[in-house]
C-alpha cells in the first residue's frame, strides 16, 4: 500500500497529507486515495480490507463475569455487614445472619446486572452501521456488505439509505441528509460536492456524508474516506469508552460514612471489652457476647436494604409519570441535580418545523399553532385581518403547489412524508383554508425543476383552473430576489424593494427563523416543460415564510419550576446560535440568555473555561467533544449535572453526566442505552417530577438514618453505662438482638414509603459535597440518644425500686425502648413541620401495618411463655404498662417541642435542613 494512501487515511477531522477531507477538491481526494470515479478493482479492495480491517466499530475488552461479580462486594459497608453476619452467627442468631447475607447478596446481584449498561450503549452504536452498500467495483455497480467497504470505494446513496461510511461527496443531486443524530439540526442538511471551509464545524461540512446518517432526498456519489472506528460515529464510540462512570453523591457518602463508622465501632468495642474484663472483672466469654451484641445492634445492617427499597419505590412512582429508571441510584442523583443540560431539538422543542411568519409587501402575519398539526389562525397585530389574509393567499397557494410533501394523520399524530419544511407549508395551507388534495388536483402540475443546492430553488409549472400556465418558485430568498424584477402588492405588481426584503429577512433571522422566499410567473408561456430559461424574466416576488422548530408549550412552566427549585437549565445544541437564542428567549431560560458557539468554546482558554461555562446559558453549533467538555466543566465546579438528549451526538455527554436522561419516542437506541433515565413521553416536564421524586427519596433516606442511629444508640449507651458504672445491664444480649430483629424488619423499612413533604420543590438543591448527616441530624442523634438512654434507665430503675424482679425490669426496659422508637418514628416523618396533626398522627398504610406487627410482637415478647424461655422476659402489669405508654407520650412532647424551637429560631435552616 502506498505511503501516500496510508498518510491520507486518518479520519474525518485528521489532515490528509496536509489537507482536510471536507476542504479538499473531489478530484484531489480521489487522487489521494488512489482511486477513480469508476471505483476500485476487486483485488485492490481485498488488499485494502486486509490492511485497514472491516467497516465496523471495535469492541472493547470486557471484564470476566466473576470479576464483575466480586467487584460488587468491594465496599466498606458490605465488609461491615459481613462482619455483622459473622458476629450474629457466632452468637447463634442464624436468622439475623441470614437476613444480613441476603441483603448483601441481593445488592451484589443487582449491581452485577447493571454492569452491562456501557457495553449495551456501545453495541447500539455498532448496530447503526448500514448492513448493505451500493458500490462501484471493477467499473460496475454492485451491492456488498457495509462491513466490506474500504477507503477509496465509490458509493452511491439515495433517499432512504443510511450512509454506510464517512464519504467525501463527488456528486450531489438534490441531496438532503438528516444529520440530527450528529448535529441536532431539525432540518435535513443540503449537500453539495464543492469543498467547504477548512474550519467549518461538523454541521456546515456540506460535501461530507457521515456514517449512520439518513438520506432524506436526492441522490449522491461519494468516495469512502473513513471506515469503522475512524468515522465520525467511531469517534463518538471512542469518546464513550473514555468516559469514567461516576458514583452517585449518596453512594459516595454511604461509603465514607461506613468507613468512618466501622473504625469507630471497632475501637469502641475493643475499648469496652478491655474495660469489662480488666476493670470490672467480667469473664471474657460473657464480655465478648455483650460487646458483639452491642456491635450487631449499632451496625445499621438494614441501611442498604432500606436505601434499595426507597430507590425502588421512587422508580415505581416515576414510572407512573412516564420516566423509566435504568439504574436505581439515578433517582437520588437527580434529586441532587443543580444543573440540567438539555438538548434543544426534540427535547425543549417539538422537532417539527412550523411556519410561524408570513411577510408580504403590505402585511406581516403571524401564524398560531405548532408542529404539523393543521390547526391555528393567521393573525395581524393579534387579530384576524381578512384583507391581510387575502393578500397572503397567492403566496400560500404557491407554497402548497411548489411542494412535494404529504401530511397524514396516524393515531392522532400528524406525520410528514417528505421534507419537514414542505410539510410545515402544507399545514400552513390547511390553516389558511386550502384543501391540499383539491388544490393540487385543480392546479395540475406539468413539470418541475427539483431543488438543488447549486441553484438553491425549486420551480413547478402548473395549469390553472382557467387553463392558463403558471410557474411557482420556492427557495433561498436571496436567490429569488436576484431572479425577480417586481413584487406583488395590494395595488398590483410594483418594482422590487430590495432593502425592504433584506430587512425582513434579517428580522426573521434574529428571531431564529429559517426563511424561504416565493415567486410566481403568471401567465407563463404555454408549454409542457419547464427549463431555466423560463425563469430568466417575468418572475414576481410574492413574499417570505419564516419557520421555527417551536418549543413545547409545557416546557416553559417546567423551566420556571426548575428555577424555583434552584436548578439551572442550560441549552446545548448543534443548531445555529440565532435559532438557539430565540428558543431560549421563548422558553424564558433566563432574563437575557447568554449564547456561545462551539467556535467560541474552542477559542476559550483552558483556565477560563469553567467560569465561561458557568455564566453562559446557551451553547450552539456544538459537537460531541464540546458537550462532553461542558458537562465535565460543570462537574468540576461542584455541580451535579443531568444531561438530556435524544441523538447519537448526545451519548458521550449522557454517559458522563451524573444523570443521563434520554427521550423514549424520538431518542436513538444509543442515547437510551447511554442514559440512566428514559422519558417515555419525551416530555421535559417529567424531569421536574423526577427531581421531586429524587428529593423525596433523599429525604426518606435521611429520615431512615436519623431514626436508625439514635434509636440504636439509646440501647447501646444504656448497656455501655451499665458496664462502665457497674450496675446490672438493663437488657441482655439476646434481648438486644430481639429489638434489632423486630424493629429492623418493621419500623426500619416504613420510612421508605413516605410521601413528599410540603415545600420540597421550593428548597434549593443540596450541595454535591453536603454531608450525609448535616449538623441538625448530628444534634438529633446526640439529643435522642441521650433522651432514650435516660428514659430507658429511668424505667429500669423504677421497676427495681418497685421491687420487681430483674427479668421484669429488663422486660419493661425493652418495652419502653420500643415505645420510644415508635413515637420517634412519627416525629421524624416530618422534619420540616410538626407531626402533631391528623395526617401525621394517622400515618401511612405501611406505618400502620408495621405498628400493628410491632405491637403484636411485643405482646408475645412480654406475655407468651415460650418467649419467656427464649428471651428471659416476664409479664408486665397493666399499671406498669400504662407507665411505659405515659413515658412514650412524654417523649413525643419533648421531641416536638425541640423541633418547634429549632424551626422558629431558624436553627433548622442554619444546621442544614
Amino acid at each position: 500500500m502506498s505511503e501516500v494512501l496510508d498518510a491520507a487515511i486518518k479520519g474525518p477531522n485528521d489532515q490528509a497529507s496536509g489537507e482536510i477531507w471536507h476542504a479538499v477538491d473531489a478530484e484531489r481526494v480521489l487522487a489521494l486515495l488512489l482511486t477513480e470515479r469508476g471505483g476500485l478493482s476487486s483485488a485492490e479492495a481485498k488488499a485494502r480490507l486486509a490492511t485497514y480491517g472491516p467497516n465496523a466499530l471495535p469492541e472493547p475488552p470486557r471484564r470476566p463475569a466473576w470479576r464483575r461479580l466480586l467487584a460488587q462486594f468491594d465496599n466498606m459497608l458490605i465488609y461491615f455487614l459481613l462482619a455483622a453476619a459473622l458476629a450474629a452467627a457466632v452468637l447463634g442468631h442464624a436468622i439475623d445472619a441470614a437476613v444480613i447475607v441476603a441483603v448483601v447478596t441481593i445488592n451484589a446481584i443487582a449491581g452485577f446486572i447493571q454492569e452491562d449498561k456501557a457495553e449495551r450503549a456501545l453495541s447500539a452504536i455498532r448496530k447503526m452501521i448500514s448492513p448493505r452498500a451500493h458500490v462501484w467495483r471493477d467499473g460496475h455497480r454492485v451491492s456488498i456488505a457495509a462491513a466490506d467497504l474500504v477507503p477509496g470505494d465509490v458509493v452511491m446513496i439515495e433517499a432512504g439509505d443510511r450512509v454506510p461510511a464517512d464519504l467525501r461527496l463527488t456528486r450531489a443531486r438534490g441531496l438532503l441528509i438528516d444529520e440530527a443524530m450528529l448535529t441536532g439540526e431539525s432540518v435535513a442538511a443540503d449537500k453539495q460536492d464543492h469543498p467547504a471551509a477548512p474550519d467549518a464545524p461538523l454541521g456546515d461540512r456540506h460535501c461530507m456524508a457521515f456514517c449512520g446518517t439518513v438520506v432524506s432526498a436526492g441522490q449522491g456519489f461519494g468516495v469512502v474516506v473513513a471506515t469503522g472506528g475512524r468515522t465520525e460515529i467511531g469517534r463518538i464510540n471512542s469518546l464513550m469508552q473514555s468516559v469514567e462512570q461516576l458514583t452517585t453523591p449518596l453512594l459516595k457518602q454511604i461509603n465514607q460514612f461506613a468507613q468512618r463508622f466501622t473504625w469507630v465501632v471497632i475501637v469502641a468495642a475493643a475499648a469496652l471489652f478491655a474495660f469489662a474484663t480488666l476493670a470490672r472483672g467480667y469473664a471474657w466469654p460473657e464480655a465478648l457476647i455483650a460487646v458483639v451484641a452491642l456491635a450487631v445492634s449499632v451496625i445499621p445492617e438494614g441501611l442498604p436494604a432500606v436505601i434499595t427499597i426507597t430507590l425502588a419505590i421512587g422508580v415505581q412512582r416515576m414510572a407512573r409519570r412516564n420516566a423509566i429508571i435504568r439504574r436505581l441510584p439515578a433517582v437520588e442523583s437527580l434529586g441532587a441535580t443543580s444543573v440540567i443540560c438539555s438538548d434543544k431539538t426534540g427535547t425543549l422543542t417539538r422537532n417539527e418545523m412550523t411556519a410561524r411568519r408570513i411577510v408580504t409587501a403590505d402585511h406581516t402575519i403571524l401564524v398560531s399553532g405548532s408542529g404539523y398539526v393543521p390547526r391555528g389562525e393567521l393573525l395581524s397585530d393579534g387579530r384576524v385581518d381578512a384583507s391581510a389574509n387575502a393578500a397572503a393567499l397567492p403566496l400560500i397557494r404557491s407554497a402548497l403547489l411548489c411542494n412535494d410533501a404529504q401530511l397524514r394523520e396516524v393515531d392522532g399524530h400528524h406525520l410528514v412524508d417528505g421534507d419537514p419544511m414542505e410539510g410545515a407549508l402544507v399545514a400552513l395551507a390547511i390553516k389558511a383554508g386550502f384543501d391540499p388534495a383539491a388544490e393540487r388536483s385543480a392546479w395540475q402540475r406539468a413539470d418541475e425543476i427539483p431543488f438543488d443546492a447549486q441553484h438553491r430553488f425549486m420551480a413547478t409549472r402548473h395549469s390553472t383552473p382557467a387553463g392558463d400556465d403558471v410557474i411557482f418558485v420556492k427557495g433561498a430568498p436571496e436567490r429569488l430576489l436576484a431572479m425577480c424584477q417586481s413584487q406583488s402588492s395590494a395595488n398590483g405588481p410594483r418594482p422590487l424593494d430590495h432593502q425592504f426584503w433584506t430587512e425582513q429577512i434579517a428580522q426573521a433571522a434574529e428571531a431564529g427563523e429559517r426563511v424561504l422566499g416565493f415567486a410566481v410567473r403568471a401567465p407563463a408561456p404555454a408549454s409542457d416543460q419547464l427549463g431555466f430559461a423560463d425563469l430568466e424574466c417575468g418572475l414576481m416576488f410574492l413574499g417570505l415564510v419564516g419557520f421555527i422548530d417551536p418549543p413545547r408549550d409545557e416546557v416553559i412552566q417546567a423551566i420556571a419550576d426548575c428555577r424555583s427549585a434552584g436548578i439551572t437549565v442550560k441549552m446545548i445544541t448543534g443548531d445555529h446560535a440565532a435559532t438557539a437564542g430565540a428558543i431560549a428567549r421563548q422558553l424564558r431560560l433566563t432574563e437575557a440568555p447568554d449564547t456561545l458557539s462551539g467556535a467560541d468554546l474552542d477559542r476559550t482558554a483552558e483556565h477560563q473555561f469553567t467560569e465561561v461555562i458557568a455564566r453562559s446559558d446557551v451553547f450552539a453549533r456544538t459537537n460531541p467533544e464540546h458537550k462532553l467538555r461542558i458537562v465535565r466543566a460543570l462537574q468540576a465546579s461542584g455541580a451535579v449535572v443531568a444531561m438530556t438528549g435524544d441523538g447519537v451526538n448526545d451519548a458521550p455527554a449522557l454517559k458522563q453526566a451524573d444523570v443521563g436522561i434520554a427521550m423514549g419516542r424520538k431518542g436513538t437506541e444509543t442515547a437510551k442505552e447511554a442514559a440512566e433515565i428514559v422519558l417515555l413521553d419525551d416530555n421535559f416536564v417529567s424531569i421536574v417530577a423526577a427531581v421531586q421524586e429524587g428529593r423525596t427519596v433523599y429525604d426518606n433516606i435521611r429520615k431512615v438514618i436519623s431514626w436508625t442511629i439514635p434509636t440504636n444508640g439509646g440501647e447501646v449507651l444504656s448497656v455501655t453505662l451499665a458496664i462502665l458504672l457497674g450496675f446490672a445491664m438493663p437488657m441482655t444480649p439476646v434481648q438486644i438482638l430481639w429489638i434489632n430483629l423486630i424493629l429492623t424488619v418493621t419500623l426500619g423499612l416504613v420510612l421508605a414509603f413516605e410521601p413528599t413533604e410540603p415545600g420540597t420543590m421550593s428548597r434549593p438543591p443540596r450541595a454535591a459535597d453536603a454531608p450525609l448527616l448535616p449538623p441538625f441530624l448530628v444534634w438529633r442523634i446526640l439529643f435522642v440518644t441521650l433522651l432514650f438512654t435516660m428514659g430507658t434507665l429511668a424505667i429500669f430503675f423504677y421497676a427495681q425500686a418497685q421491687g420487681h424482679t430483674l427479668e421484669t425490669a429488663r422486660t419493661m426496659a425493652v418495652n419502653v425502648l420500643v415505645v420510644f422508637k415508635t413515637v420517634y418514628l412519627f416525629n421524624v416523618r416530618y422534619l420540616h413541620t410538626s407531626s402533631l396533626f391528623f395526617r401525621g398522627a394517622l400515618g401511612t398504610p405501611p406505618v400502620l401495618i408495621a405498628l400493628a406487627v410491632v405491637i403484636a410482637a411485643q405482646l408475645a415478647f412480654t406475655y407468651a411463655p415460650f418467649m419467656h424461655t427464649l428471651f428471659g422476659t416476664a409479664p408486665v402489669s397493666l399499671q406498669d404498662g400504662l407507665v411505659i405508654i405515659g413515658a412514650g407520650a412524654v417523649m413525643m412532647v419533648v421531641l416536638e417541642l425541640e423541633k418547634l424551637l429549632m424551626r422558629r429560631s431558624g436553627a433548622l435552616r442554619r444546621l442544614g435542613v
